[in-house]
């Protein structure tokens, strides 16, 4: 947006800053908050605290300063009003968990540790945080936010104290902090129709426990080397000779892979499915689902130990979810695979339009970084991370219900006027 557009758009940000808002204590701490996301949606490529306090008329470097890294006010409160406002208005197909990086220099700010840069492709110094975005087709906006903390912060007394890590915060899984996420929305009353990940998620047995524990249906890419058993195989145990611990059923056949059971189905069991319009037309692959039996070490123990805790005992029977395989045109196989706990009677065209609309995410991530820098925040600390990444969420979602609202004509931004259509998801 350029100063006009934002100017134009002044009373009714004004609204939404109230509303979203009003657990903030002071009222200039609100006006702080309404003057950031000004300036976040404003028209330059810095997005630092200086260079908008430059950009804006009432901008001041200070003020805005203090109101990001060193006042007080919780944000979690913010970020959960402006999720009760958007999921209702997105009316989402799912809820996506993902994780964006930034790449650092230095190593005093917050979370930031030698590890996977998703942004660059490699390992780097960089700071990784787990999101939650409700998505349709149409539109989407993240939810909640989680910054990860390696571990090598967890007993950094030094970094903790000067960056003001909690106490009681250190480090935890991404999949743990992805479910954290998700059970603090539920605790709003925000339920997921379906959860969507990727195979950074997927492929881990105890997330996918995690979510069918909380009742949640899920679509997650795995690794084409995950193990299962075939829908139709059972568990038997040899005959007890009367003496001794009654033999554990088991399986009698080895397991296989995704990749090789849905090879054997052949190409002829695949069927087209288009999933949405990209830029250069219906997008469309072959795909095939089946029954399958998840059978890695950790998905036999975490059968096990449910079996045990609910029934006393565990008849050896791996439990059922669905597989989703895709083999495109040219390829010589099947190249990528999902599972789901959706209903038998999901429509396969369900089922790959919901393992497909990822792609809303990475709109997310180009707006969020390029368009409202999420990326180019400078402070170190805990507070500061937080508060920015909430400004920038709320900075989003006010753009999202502009372009929602009836006959709209607010100018989208210049990474939201990039189409992200003709991307392979």
């Amino acid at each position: 947006m350029d100063a006009h557009e934002v100017n134009r758009v002044r009373a009714t940000l004004a609204l939404f800053v109230a509303d979203v808002f009003a657990s903030v204590p002071r009222k200039d701490q609100r006006a702080k908050g309404d003057c950031y996301l000004r300036g976040l949606m404003m028209d330059g490529r810095r997005k630092s605290i200086q260079a908008m306090a430059s950009r804006l008329p009432d901008g001041n470097e200070q003020n805005l300063q203090q109101f990001v890294n060193q006042s007080t006010w919780d944000p979690v409160p913010v970020r959960r009003r402006i999720a009760e406002r958007l999921v209702p208005r997105i009316g989402p197909d799912a809820w996506a968990v993902d994780d964006v990086s930034f790449p650092k220099d230095g190593r005093m700010s917050v979370g930031v540790a030698p590890q996977y840069c998703g942004a660059l492709g490699k390992q780097a110094n960089c700071q990784v945080a787990i999101s939650v975005h409700a998505v349709s087709d149409a539109a989407s906006c993240p939810l909640n936010w989680r910054l990860f903390l390696p571990r090598e912060w967890a007993e950094d007394a030094v970094r903790r104290r000067r960056t003001g890590v909690p106490e009681d915060v250190g480090h935890r899984e991404k999949w743990r902090l992805a479910l954290d996420a998700l059970d603090e929305l539920a605790g709003w009353g925000l339920v997921p129709p379906v959860v969507v990940a990727d195979a950074g998620y997927g492929q881990n047995a105890d997330f996918r426990a995690g979510l069918a524990e909380r009742g949640h249906s899920y679509v997650v890419g795995i690794r084409a080397d995950i193990t299962v058993q075939p829908h139709e195989a059972a568990p038997a145990a040899p005959a007890w000779s009367g003496t001794g611990r009654r033999p554990v059923p088991r399986y009698r056949q080895s397991p296989v892979t995704v990749a090789e059971l849905a090879a054997a189905a052949g190409r002829e069991a695949f069927s087209e499915v288009t999933w949405r319009e990209g830029s250069r037309g219906p997008m469309t692959s072959r795909f095939l689902t089946m029954r399958v039996r998840p059978a890695g070490v950790r998905s036999r123990r975490l059968a096990q130990a449910a079996a045990v805790a609910e029934h006393g005992r565990w008849d050896g029977v791996l439990p059922e979810v669905r597989l989703l395989a895709e083999w495109p045109d040219g390829e010589d196989g099947p190249t990528r695979f999902w599972l789901s706990n959706l209903p038998d009677d999901t429509p396969i065209a369900d089922l790959v339009r919901l393992a497909k609309i990822r792609w809303r995410i990475e709109h997310d991530y180009r707006e969020l970084k390029h368009g409202l820098g999420l990326d180019h925040f400078e402070g170190r600390s805990w507070n500061g991370w937080h508060h920015h990444a909430t400004l920038v969420t709320a900075a989003h979602a006010f753009l999202t219900e502009q372009r929602l609202a009836p006959k709209a004509d607010t100018a989208d931004s210049a990474s939201t006027r990039s189409s992200t259509s003709s991307r392979t998801c």
